[in-house]
């Protein structure tokens, strides 16, 4: 389900509406592929000391790219529940604890997997204690808490990295210099009812995926949001869509729903010369740009191409990133900056479905 005020046939370029055949497919390896090489290192290069905080869903998944990646050496997993951190640290090879106190001066880096609503005082708690951190999305409860986090790790010269999984999809890190200045973006998160997340609203749930990598694409200010939303099956907003002007022109139109009948995460860049089609879910990336030939008079023929990658385990190459990030002394990919402006503008977008 989703709403019906998604972008309509009159507001596309006429010259889309028929496009000449899709040429061969270009299966090929993911753009990260290089970073999935062998597990082997130089004997004399100190491995990163790591741990995973909140081993349920995601967590778990943490905790098995750490154990297996060659510059990393899983300390342990912290979780409440003992019985099931213990199963996940039999599994992976490392001490399992239920006080994530227990790391301090044992691990350098940590994911933090646990619920939202504690993800300010366990990020704060490491920092404080010189770890680094990768915080799952949302960074935090509020715009204050991300500030205070950000400034923390600043003055400590730590890194924080979001978990915004997305930013490492092999189709969008693909996107390259395909990308110029979008003048209109339309984007679909749908996905079945998932008891699992239900301690935010979709709009942080899910949509902020999307606000996430359409504010890193536009690069502009927002001028303006309108938003709508309602509740189906639980006490917060289910299904919800935005319309995001921004200061350079942009428009983005961004509909996400965790109560609909099919999984589907798509997003479409309209540009001046071309019109991008990134499927999140399937790994692929069309791009429909005007031809030398006509196929109505005065009206370009569209040309396509299209490619698919090969599933790269977004997960893995988000925590390589991380690593590799505190290896080298960059900024991360996803920093914290970027997790406390997707998280803004989420909170904008639920306040105004709330006020309507």
């Amino acid at each position: 389900m989703k709403p019906n005020d998604t972008i309509g046939a009159k507001h596309l370029p006429k010259a889309w509406a028929t496009i000449a055949p899709l040429k061969a497919i270009d299966t090929r390896r993911s753009p990260t592929s290089r970073l999935r090489g062998s597990n082997q290192r130089p004997p004399w290069m100190k491995k990163l000391r790591t741990a995973v905080i909140g081993v349920g869903y995601l967590g778990k998944f943490h905790a098995e790219k750490y154990a297996g990646l060659p510059n990393s050496e899983l300390i342990a997993v912290v979780d409440a529940n003992l019985a099931n951190g213990q199963a996940i640290a039999e599994k992976n090879g490392c001490e399992a604890l239920t006080q994530y106190q227990d790391l301090y001066g044992r691990v350098d880096a940590v994911s933090i997997a646990a619920p939202t609503v504690y993800h300010y005082q366990i990020a704060k708690d490491c920092l404080e204690h010189g770890i680094h951190v990768l915080i799952e999305k949302p960074i935090t409860v509020t715009v204050a808490e991300a500030d205070e986090l950000i400034a923390l790790a600043k003055s400590k010269q730590l890194l924080i990295q979001v978990g915004h999984l997305e930013r490492f999809n092999a189709a969008l890190l693909a996107l390259g210099d395909r990308l110029g200045t979008p003048k209109f973006i339309e984007s679909h998160r749908l996905a079945p009812f998932n008891p699992r997340a239900n301690d935010v609203n979709v709009v942080l749930d899910l949509m902020i995926h999307d606000i996430d990598i359409i504010q890193n694409m536009v690069g502009s200010p927002i001028k303006s949001i309108a938003a709508s939303g309602t509740k189906v099956l639980t006490d917060s907003t289910d299904i919800a869509n935005a319309r995001i002007e921004f200061a350079s022109g942009c428009v983005a139109n961004v509909t996400a729903s965790r109560v609909s009948l099919k999984t589907e995460r798509k997003m479409r860049i309209f540009q001046e010369e071309s019109c991008i089609t990134i499927d999140f879910q399937n790994r692929s990336l069309k791009l429909y740009s005007k031809g030398d030939k006509e196929m109505f008079p005065g009206i370009p023929e569209i040309e396509s191409e299209e490619s698919i990658f090969e599933n790269n385990d977004a997960l893995k190459v988000e925590i390589i990133a991380f690593l590799d990030s505190i290896e080298q002394g960059k900024a991360t990919q996803v920093s914290g900056e970027d997790g406390r402006r997707a998280l803004a503008t989420a909170q904008e977008i639920s306040r105004l479905m709330q006020d309507a």
